[in-house]
């Protein structure tokens, strides 16, 4: 393996029901909301970097009583010395470490929904994240 994970935490957590219209309207709009990832990385001193695998729940112009959701979760990894194929570390990043940390984030972006009250709420408990590299670099 070219990588190892040192720590993963909870950096960031927004969840805000802004009104009892929107909690009310929720278990009838959530099918108007998507799941969003945004990747970012950032070097550490040396060859550490911290991927921040970010989840929100965006809604479409559909929903008028909007609800704001969004996860942060940060991971520290380690890069196997020598490794210099970018297309690897790409991987690595953007594939590979989001697959194993995307558990921590479902399981607390479920539980903050239960913790609220919401009950019967669909949220996509798979992500393909190769599949999501493959699209975005039309491979």
């Amino acid at each position: 393996m070219s990588y190892t994970i040192i720590s993963k935490f909870i950096k960031d957590v927004s969840f805000e029901i802004p009104s009892v219209t929107a909690f009310i309207m929720l278990e009838k709009e959530i099918s108007n909301y998507n799941l969003n990832f945004d990747i970012k990385s950032s070097k550490h001193k040396g060859n550490i970097i911290e991927v921040n695998t970010i989840l929100k729940m965006l809604p479409n112009q559909d929903v008028k009583h909007k609800i704001l959701t969004e996860i942060n979760c940060s991971t520290l990894v380690s890069i196997e010395a020598g490794l210099s194929d970018k297309k690897e570390l790409e991987k690595i990043i953007l594939v590979k470490v989001p697959t194993e940390v995307y558990h921590l984030l479902y399981e607390t972006f479920v539980y903050l929904f239960t913790k609220a009250g919401i009950k019967n709420i669909e949220i996509h408990k798979k992500v393909d994240f190769e599949k999501l590299y493959k699209e975005k670099n039309k491979i």
